[in-house]
């Protein structure tokens, strides 16, 4: 049986919108709202070829969610899952920095629904933390040739009202959470997509106009464990230091016994 979560006086209160964009919504920007699909990753591939600009695509529900590493996603309903697909300019590095981006459009956006109390950080390289659990999840996948990225697609899942189960997640991973089940606010998926977009929107114009150096500047404003002993577990090695923060390249900069590294990919444990 699904849990139902207290209501709060501060909720967000829901409203219906199917692709209908609000008049905040940017302009460019397509917005199409499904019923039901495998995965809004996949669907941003398949729409892909018809699409002529950026498009959001979200699910209420979806069956076959993937976070990094191909792991299982959880999507109850009442959760968040979004995927922005786009034509980026620029080699795979370079879209490689919108996950710096899509990280700080989920944060600035659940502040802007929920107040500025609300206790969010990030970890690298784009999970989302809410009192230290982990709230959301973000995976960037891309197709193209030569170096050069055709399609890439941001797909961005959030426990709005439920989380997995502690035993559902792989050993040592930070703790799932909920907003619902934290805070007992209560906000539709309807109301993140509308002030997601708009705060993706202001991210990658602030990058198109100034490069990566602000957004890096902002993320490591919101770091989690900044500062801190952490481990980066790569597929061939585990590195603990301490964590001093991210490059130029959005590299995860620890420094150890072996002096100052540049970590590209990564899976971060905070242990303790």
């Amino acid at each position: 049986m699904p849990r139902r979560w207290p209501r709060s006086r501060w909720s967000v209160k829901p409203r219906l919108r199917v692709n209908n964009p609000p008049a905040t919504w940017p302009q460019g920007v397509a917005r199409h709202v499904l019923d039901r699909v495998d995965s809004t990753n996949a669907e941003a591939f398949r729409l892909a070829p018809t699409l002529g600009g950026p498009a959001w695509i979200m699910a209420r529900e979806q069956q076959a969610g993937r976070g990094r590493r191909g792991r299982a996603w959880t999507d109850p309903p009442g959760n968040f899952a979004a995927t922005l697909v786009l034509r980026p300019q620029g080699a795979a590095a370079d879209a490689a920095r919108l996950s710096f981006v899509a990280a700080l459009a989920v944060h600035d956006a659940l502040r802007d629904l929920c107040g500025p109390a609300l206790n969010l950080s990030l970890k690298w390289p784009n999970d989302v933390l809410l009192n230290g659990g982990k709230l959301s999840g973000i995976l960037l996948e891309s197709s193209g040739a030569g170096g050069q990225v055709a399609v890439l697609a941001i797909g961005i899942g959030v426990n709005l009202a439920e989380a997995p189960e502690p035993s559902e997640v792989e050993a040592g991973a930070l703790r799932p959470v909920s907003l619902a089940g934290e805070t007992g606010l209560t906000m539709t998926p309807d109301d993140l997509l509308d002030a997601l977009a708009v705060r993706f929107d202001e991210g990658m114009r602030q990058m198109a106009a100034y490069g990566f150096a602000p957004i890096r500047a902002a993320w490591l404003a919101r770091a989690a464990r900044l500062g801190e002993t952490i481990t980066a577990r790569t597929g061939t090695a585990e590195i603990t230091g301490r964590f001093d923060g991210v490059d130029e390249t959005g590299a995860l900069i620890l420094t150890g016994p072996r002096g100052r590294q540049a970590i590209s990919a990564a899976d971060i444990h905070f242990g303790g």
